[in-house]
This record gives structure tokens, sequence and C-alpha cells, in this order.
């Protein structure tokens, strides 16, 4: 007498079961669109408050950052925490530290990650590690650094640690211990070397395992540097449009993945922007080809069990993912139109005229021909711009209709 109910019960459970996979894998690839993937990280302390964001956002969101400081000490809790997001449907990206060292390797994390791409199968999308390199590398007071700090870098100082991460670099960094390096190429020779010899860094492209940062500026040398998948960082009263420009330009041509991580307006309270201007950024980034868009949920705010998060944006979430499913885009309305290419290796900001280059030298006299060109061309293409770099390992020739060059005409 009960087996039509049981029969009736586990109908009604696949149908449910069938339906929330159709609805978190719109975003998943076909001949036309790419895989897609938006959500949100977690920077809190405890498991409790990353169940809690994991259950707000689990129903218009298919990716969740585990960020915090805090967890990635315990594995514990990271695991549970993954173990959470993962049987609630979603995709996870996993921040556990730096490790700077090859030699020495993470206690417990690196095996973690290891063991995630067989716990968690393609759900893992892998690892978010270190932050901002190319950022720190241009606002980072370096002429004091070396003055302070060169005799570190001289053989047999065992005592630091400068010497320890690079020893296997010493032959080429005789031109570093000076204040500042000889010229452009060698600065962005030693900022790919610090990048691709990080010993975690090392550790995970080695394993097969994704890395994912995010930046806000010179997103080309941050993949040369080895980086699978880059973030624009969407905030700071920067201009985004320019930033989409940068990172999927670099992203082309170097055949890289990128996305879009919406950070702070402000430097304190609410933070992040209104919900409004943040659904239209979310919305261009994916109009624009990103692979991924994240709203950075930093710090905790009193009162607020969710973080920096309010309703209104969660709304801006729930918005983009019914606007997804309506409206999935075609990888051929992507693409950039036009691009503009710059200098090779000429690491400047360009985030307001007078910005350094490589964190050394300040403009010099490309840089208000630059300045110029770039703005007359966002503001004639918009987001059918590319900014790309003049490197002969990845020609511009065939990929785009229309190629301007810094100091000459299109």
């Amino acid at each position: 007498m009960k087996q039509p109910a049981f029969f009736a019960t586990i109908l009604i459970a696949l149908i449910l079961t069938a339906s929330f996979l159709i609805s978190h894998s719109i975003i998943s690839s076909t001949t036309e669109t790419n895989t897609f993937y938006v959500g949100v990280t977690f920077c809190g302390n405890t498991t409790a408050e990353a169940k809690l964001l994991i259950d707000k956002v689990k129903d218009y969101t298919n990716l969740f950052v585990l960020q915090s400081g805090a967890i990635s000490t315990n594995e514990t809790a990271t695991t549970e925490i993954c173990d959470y997001a993962v049987s609630s449907g979603l995709n996870i990206i996993v921040n556990l530290g730096v490790n700077w060292t090859y030699d020495r390797v993470w206690t417990w994390q690196f095996p973690w990650f290891e063991s995630a791409k067989q716990r968690y199968g393609d759900q893992f999308l892998g690892a978010y590690y270190d932050d901002e390199p190319a950022g720190i590398q241009l606002d980072y007071d370096w002429f004091n650094f070396f003055l302070n700090y060169s005799s570190f870098f001289k053989s047999g100082s065992r005592l630091s640690i400068l010497h320890q991460i690079f020893a296997d670099l010493e032959e080429k960094m005789e031109n570093l211990t000076r204040p500042q390096p000889a010229n452009y190429d060698t600065e962005a020779e030693w900022f790919q070397m610090i990048l691709e010899s990080n010993g975690g860094h090392r550790s995970l492209r080695n394993a097969g395992i994704t890395t994912f940062t995010s930046d806000y500026l010179l997103y080309w040398f941050d993949y040369l540097g080895g980086y699978d998948v880059m973030f624009a960082q969407f905030g700071w009263n920067q201009s985004y449009i320019q930033d989409i420009a940068l990172i999927r330009g670099a992203a082309k041509l170097q055949n890289k993945s990128w996305g879009a991580i919406v950070t702070w307006k402000y430097n304190e309270e609410p933070y992040l922007d209104n919900g409004d201007e943040i659904y239209n950024q979310m919305l261009t980034a994916y109009q624009a080809g990103a692979e991924y868009v994240v709203i950075f949920n930093y710090p905790q705010i009193e009162g607020n069990p969710y973080g920096t998060l309010t309703d209104e944006h969660f709304e801006a979430l729930e918005k983009l993912w019914n606007e997804i499913k309506e409206n999935p885009r075609k990888l051929s309305k992507c693409q950039a139109e036009a691009v503009l290419v710059l200098p090779e290796n000429y690491g400047w900001g360009m985030r307001h005229a007078e910005d350094w280059i490589w964190g050394f030298w300040g403009p010099d006299e490309k840089s208000p021909q630059i300045w110029e060109i770039s703005r007359t061309l966002l503001k004639q293409y918009g987001t059918d711009l590319d900014i790309v770099y003049d490197d002969p390992e990845f020609p511009v020739a065939d990929n785009y209709s229309r190629i301007y060059y810094w100091n000459l005409t299109g």
C-alpha cells in the first residue's frame, strides 16, 4: 500500500534533482556558449558563517571561492566547508595561503589540493594562489626595499628568507641588488622569474592544478609568470572597460582564461558599490566573454551575518543568473574588433597619466602618446577593444580586424 507513495517520492526527487542540475549547468559548454561561473568569496572565520553564505546563494550562483585566512590554516574546516559547498551544487576555488620555498612544501595544504581533484572531481576548479602580484610590483616602495635589504641577496646570507627563496636564481640577480633595474626588459624578466620560481605556485603547476589570482593591472605579465586564470579587479574607481581590454587581450593571445572580481569602491563601509552598478559591471564582463564573475565579500560588517554583501548585492547576483539563463551569449560576439598594441615589456600602470612604470620609473616620453591613444580608442570602441603588448611570441596579426600601434594610426 505504501509503494505508490514511495515511487512518487522517488520520482519527485529525480525531477527536482534534474531541475537543479540543469539550472546549475546553464552555464555549461555548448557549441554557442562557453562555461560561465558566477559566485562570491567567503572571507569569514567559521564554518557556520560559510554554510550560512552557501545556503543564501546556492540557488543563483554556481561558484564559491574559499578565501578565508582563518580557515586556510585549518584542514578540517577547509574540508567541511568545501564538502558542504560541493554538495550544495557549487564549484569551488580554494585559497590556502602562500608557500614561498620549493623545498619546504606546505604541511597539509599541498596534499589537500592534490586530493581535492579526486574528492570533488570537476567541481574543484583550482587554487587561488597569492594576490595582486603586479599591483604589488607597481605600488610597493622598491627603492627603499633594495637600499635596506640588498645585502640579503648575497650568497651565504643564510639568515635571509630572500636568499633561500631565490638561491637557484642568484646568477640572474646581479643587476637587482641596486635600487633600480637596468631597464624595462630586465624588470619584466625579473617579475616573470619571481612568479615562476615561487615554491607553492610551482608545486601547483607541476601537479596540474589550475592556478587563479586577481590583479588590478599588468595582467599580461601575470599570465607570463604562469597563472592559468586571472581575475581583473573591478573597483577602486578605475575604468573597468580598460581592465576588460587589458585582461581579455592578454588572455586571448596567450590562450588563457579570464574573469572579473568586483571589489571595493570605498575604503570604509559600505566598501562595495550599490547593487545596480555591480550588476552592470558583472553583466558587462559576461557579455565581453569573461568565464568567471565573483563578488569579493570582505570584511565582516557588524550586524551582517553574510560579511559585506547586502540584499541589493544578492539581488544583483540573482538578476544576473536569470539574465544568463534567458539570454545565453554567443561567443562570436565576445571578441574584440580592434586592438591597441603597446611597446614590449612596457609595464606602465595606465591608471592615470602620471602612473608608475614597473614601480621604479615615472612616466616617460611614450606615456603621453599611449595615454591619449588609449583614451581615444576606449571611447570609440568600448568593450570592442583589446589592449596587448608587442611580443614576437604572441603575434596580433589575423586576430583582429583593426590593429593600432601606440605610435601609429590603425
